[in-house]
Order: structure tokens, then C-alpha cells, then sequence
């Protein structure tokens, strides 16, 4: 039989969030990052897990696929391969995958249907490609792409740097299929330990990480970085950013920083004498970058002309600068990839393969991010049927699972909520979600004490009806991607306390049936039994971990948290009293606990 579609892989692979994305036909069919399945966050490492979760999905084999496009961003996949051959990385290929990586048909492969390209230029078509407009341009910013020496793109000659520079800021204007690049903004290397180079080098995105670094001990900590910020008080750190004339400047961080978070110094981060520091170091960064980012934006508003512009890169996920940029900036819309951090780069490979390689023309437009694939009902009745899940809950299938979660959640209780396929990219959008009512302002305390552990100046972001965004919302842009932040009107604060941050914001994800008709009609639900429009969206996980990809991940998270009840697509499961004495057991013995709960299935 011969084959019917036409199959192009992107992969985003060794370093931070590796991916793979499938697309058939020129539209995305599959795409998932490594972490969903390996439950390690941010995996690193080989690419096999996500190759295969995406063939399976499918139905077909890596023989079935046209071409392969693939970006490392620390060197082209090709030069990274050949090190790993010889040189001991376990960052980038651990131990235990190190056998096996030379068993695969694409390690080290030669074939003239593998293709490798350079970081932002990844990033830029993942923006620009599935994006809804037909013409516009492009911002890239993110902490470090590629050398300048292995871009491949052509860029202007005026935008010069050594060979070792590495790719910071990138702006490109397109046209149906065409890209063309307006402006590249280097790092030049930096002096400092190998573990620290990228985040001290001048750059908008490495500054950020540095300051996470520092605050918190981690520099993929951005998005806490962001929600501490508004903490701070104005003014009480000089700029770390300046742009004169177009040209950015990263002063150096002197012996003024000599607070940094010691992640094993035997002191609390909450309870730390440094707070008032750290707070107020955040709110400078965060307003430094927000009006970089703006007057870039503006730049490229009134160098080009164009109505429309598109986002992605790791600083594309800071959603306060996202809403400054999207009201302020002058373009009448501006569009966000979802995954706008690394894993989107498996997105931006595989259309560099279907437009750029094989010059086939752009049809598809990301309108939602639920990419993965749908596990069946016997997946979730296999979940929930195994022994010590059985004897610790009670499975009932509901002829309305909207209703009946609605008045769950109206009742103040925390729902897990399971549907579909899950979200591509570091956001919940309500098929991996865990939801709750947002009316009573201890809700936050009780998500945070309950499940998510996370620290008490985080925010929960709401999910609205598209329909009611404005009159609950400031704002006329849309938000699908929960990517742009919004000030909360003042008459509906006191409404809704629970998902409004200490400056009156949130970062509001709007619901359109036509997207997520599920999670549309449980909000109308919801509104029907209170009169609001909005619930609390979290991802569904614990501190430290991806978010849920399986059943058995969703059913786990339950049993070992405090949420109330979970939802597995129109099945509804409630621990019973026997969860009181078994739940604790089963923590306490988890080795024991996974092998007689998931490795035996009783009648």
C-alpha cells in the first residue's frame, strides 16, 4: 500500500527540554517533551523516548518519515555527536543512555534526509509558522542560542561579533514562507567557571538568568523571578540593562550582589535575611527587561510597518512583559508560540523542514497546544483498577462530568482534571490542570499546602470564558496561551482574590468552545452555579516535577497530595476512608508501593 502523508520530525535535543514534533501533512499531529515522559524536568539527554512516543502515536515507524530537522543549541547535532563519542558529558548523555544512543539509526547518521539547523532560526519558525498571519516579523529573545560562526541564516553585515559570539536577540520580518532577518544581537564569551558562562555573559535573557541564579540558586527559576518581582520596591538597584541608541548594555555585577541564595547553606529561602534584597533585585530586572523588550518591539513596529507580530524564545514566556509589548508596542495583534522556551524548537525544526527543505506552503495555524496523544479508556480504567489504587478510591463514570465537577468545585474542592491530550510547552491549559474556585482568597494557601508546595508569593492564574475576558480583564488582546498578563478590573477583585497578584494583575488564560469545548462547558457550569466565569488553573504537578502526562501519572499525583477528586475524562475518582491508612504507607514505602501498585493488577 503506498504511504498517503507526508511526515517531517523537528527535535530539540542533549541540552535542557528535549522534544520531538511530528507533523503529517505540514499540520503538527504529535509533540512532547522528554520530561512528560521520563518525569524528570527539564530532561536532557538522547531523543529516543520522544521519537517513539510521537511513531507510536501515529502508527508508524521512523522509516515512514520524509526528513529529520534537529538543533542542538550548544553545537549543530552533528559536532555535538561526535564529542559525546569521545567525551565524558552526562549532562548531555547520561550514563544510562550512553549504550544505547549508538543503537539508534539517527545517532551520528549521515543520511541525506537528517538535517541540522541553527538555534533562532529554530525558534523563528516555530513563531512565524503556524501563526495565524500571513505576513509580520519575528522576536527571538532567549538566554543563549548558537555561535555566531555556525548560524545559518543570513544577517546583516553591520551586526558584527568574534565567531565565538553567540546568538542573543534575533528580529526577522516574513512573508507567507519567507524569512528574512533584520537584526542579530551577539554575546561575546565571558570570563567565569564553566558551569556559569552562558548567564554571565551581556545578554537580555542571560542577565535574567543570572539574576534567578542568584536569587533562588537556579537559573531556569525565570518565571519565580517574575512573580517575586512585584515585591520590590522602585529604584533601589541600579540599572542592569541599558540600551543607548539601539545598543544594549550589560554592566558587570560587582561586590554589591554579595547576597546570593547558598542552595545548601542551611538556610531557608522564605525565612532569609536577604528577602528585601533579592525583591527588590527582581523588580529591577523584571523592569529592565520589560522596557528593552518594549522599545525593541517598538523598533521593529516602526523600522518595518507591519501589523503583526510574532513571539518565541524563553523571555517570550514572561507574561508581564508579553502584555506590556502586546498593548503598548502598536501592532494591532501580536501572536505567542506556546512553547516559546526550548521545547518549541522541535516545532520551529519541523517547519524549517516542511516549508524551507521541501518548499511546501504554510496551511496550519496553532490554535491550541494540545498535542499529545489521547490515551483510551481502557488506559485510565487500567489506572484506576490497580490493587492499591482500588482499595484507596472509588471510580464512578458520570453522564456529565461537567456538572458534576462544577458543583465539586463550587463546594471549595480541589480537582484534578485530566482530558485529552496534554498541553505542548511549560503551561496548563486545562487538559493537565488542577482547578479550584477562586473566590475565597485562601485558596492559594490551600493549593500551596495541599499540593503544590510552591512558594507563598507565587500567584495562581485564572481561566475565563473568552467572551467575558473584557469585563473582567484590562485589555483587549487575547490570551490562549496564558502568555500575556492583565490588571484585574477593581470591581471584580474582591470577586475573584484568589488569582489576583499583589499588583492587581494575572496571567489570564481566555477558553473559546471551539478549542476546548470540555473545559468551556465546565466554565459555564461553573458560572452558572456562582455567577463567575473564572476558575484557578495550576499545572497538574507537585513542586519539582513535569507536569502529568498518563493516567497512572495523574492517579499518582493524587494519591500523594491533598487533592480532593480526580477527573479522567468522564470518570470521577474520590478517595475513600481507607486512603486515610493506606496513603501514608504507601509514601513511606514507595519503592514497594510502585512495585505492588503498578507491577500487579488484581481481578
Amino acid at each position: 500500500m503506498p504511504k498517503q502523508s507526508t511526515y517531517v520530525l523537528g527535535l530539540n535535543t542533549y541540552d535542557h527540554d528535549v522534544s520531538a514534533c511530528l507533523l503529517r501533512d505540514g499540520a503538527i499531529v504529535f509533540a512532547i517533551a522528554k520530561e512528560r515522559i521520563t518525569r524528570e524536568k527539564h530532561a536532557s539527554g538522547f531523543y529516543k523516548e520522544v521519537i517513539d512516543y510521537c511513531l507510536d502515536a501515529e502508527g508508524i515507524t521512523l522509516d515512514d518519515v520524509d526528513l529529520i530537522v534537529r538543533n542542538c543549541y550548544i553545537l549543530p547535532v552533528p559536532d555535538m555527536e561526535e564529542r559525546l563519542v569521545y567525551q565524558d558529558m552526562p549532562g548531555f548523555l547520561p550514563e544510562h543512555e550512553r549504550p544505547e544512543a549508538p543503537k539508534h539509526p539517527l545517532y551520528l547518521s549521515h543520511s541525506d534526509k537528517v538535517v541540522s539547523i541553527s538555534h533562532h532560526l529554530a525558534h523563528a519558525y516555530s513563531a512565524f509558522a503556524v501563526s495565524p498571519f500571513e505576513e509580520g516579523v519575528v522576536m527571538i529573545v532567549d538566554g543563549v542560542g548558537s555561535y555566531r560562526s555556525d548560524v545559518m541564516e543570513t544577517y546583516p553585515a553591520s551586526d558584527t561579533g568574534t565567531p565565538l559570539a553567540r546568538e542573543s536577540e534575533s528580529y526577522y520580518k516574513f512573508s507567507g514562507t519567507k524569512l528574512e532577518c533584520l537584526k542579530k544581537v551577539w554575546m561575546e564569551p565571558d570570563r567565569g567557571f564553566l558551569s556559569d558562562e552562558f548567564y554571565n555573559m551581556p545578554g537580555l535573557g542571560a542577565l535574567y538568568s543570572r539574576a534567578s541564579s542568584y536569587i533562588f540558586g537556579d537559573w531556569n527559576k525565570c518565571g519565580e523571578l517574575m512573580g517575586l518581582a512585584p515585591y520590590g520596591r522602585k529604584e533601589k538597584v541600579r540599572h542592569l540593562l541599558e540600551l543607548t541608541d539601539g545598543t544594549l548594555h550589560v554592566p558587570h555585577w560587582t561586590v554589591e550582589f554579595n547576597q546570593p541564595y547558598i542552595i545548601d547553606g542551611g538556610e531557608k529561602w522564605e525565612t532569609s535575611p536577604s528577602m528585601p534584597h533579592w525583591e527588590d533585585l527582581a523588580w529591577r530586572v523584571q523592569d529592565d527587561t520589560e522596557n528593552v523588550l518594549l522599545a525593541r518591539a517598538r523598533w521593529l513596529r516602526e523600522t518595518t510597518g507591519a501589523s503583526n507580530l510574532t513571539i518565541a524564545g524563553g523571555v517570550a514566556l514572561n507574561c508581564v512583559a508579553n502584555g506590556r509589548v502586546a498593548r503598548e508596542a502598536g501592532f494591532e495583534n501580536v501572536w505567542i508560540q506556546p512553547a516559546a522556551g526550548d521545547d518549541g524548537i522541535a516545532i520551529g525544526c519541523a517547519y524549517y523542514g516542511w516549508l524551507e527543505v521541501l518548499k511546501q506552503r504554510r496551511s496550519f495555524v496553532m490554535d491550541h497546544s494540545y498535542v499529545g496523544k489521547v490515551y483510551s479508556d481502557q488506559d485510565i480504567e487500567t489506572a484506576t483498577q490497580r490493587f492499591l489504587v482500588r482499595i484507596q478510591t472509588r471510580a464512578t463514570r458520570s453522564d456529565d462530568i461537567c456538572r458534576d465537577t462544577a458543583k465539586l468545585l463550587a463546594e471549595q474542592k480541589v480537582i484534578g482534571w485530566f482530558q485529552g491530550g496534554s498541553e505542548f510547552g511549560p503551561r496548563a491549559l486545562g487538559n493537565r490542570s488542577l482547578l479550584a474556585d477562586p473566590r475565597k482568597a485562601e485558596m492559594k494557601d490551600i493549593l500551596n499546602s495541599r499540593v503544590k508546595h510552591r512558594q507563598p508569593f507565587r500567584p495562581f492564574a485564572p481561566i475565563v470564558l473568552a467572551e467575558r475576558a473584557r469585563e473582567i480583564f484590562e485589555g483587549e488582546e487575547d490570551s490562549p496561551f496564558m502568555l500575556i498578563a492583565k490588571r484585574v478590573r477593581p470591581e471584580w477583585r474582591d470577586r475573584i482574590p484568589a488569582i489576583v497578584h499583589v499588583d492587581g494583575t494575572a496571567r489570564v488564560q481566555t477558553v473559546r468552545a471551539e478549542t476546548n469545548p470540555v473545559l468551556y462547558r465546565l466554565l459555564k457550569e461553573f458560572e452558572a452555579l456562582t455567577g463567575v466565569p473564572v476558575l484557578i488553573n495550576t499545572s497538574f504537578n507537585v513542586k519539582g516535577e513535569p507536569i502529568v502526562e498518563t493516567p497512572r501519572d495523574a492517579v499518582i499525583c493524587f494519591l500523594t497530595t491533598g487533592i480532593d477528586h480526580l477527573v479522567l475524562h468522564d470518570t470521577l475518582v474520590s478517595k475513600n476512608a481507607l486512603h486515610r491508612i493506606v496513603g501514608p504507607l504507601v509514601e513511606g514505602y514507595s519503592d514497594v508501593a510502585n512495585m505492588v501498585a503498578w507491577g500487579t493488577r488484581s481481578g
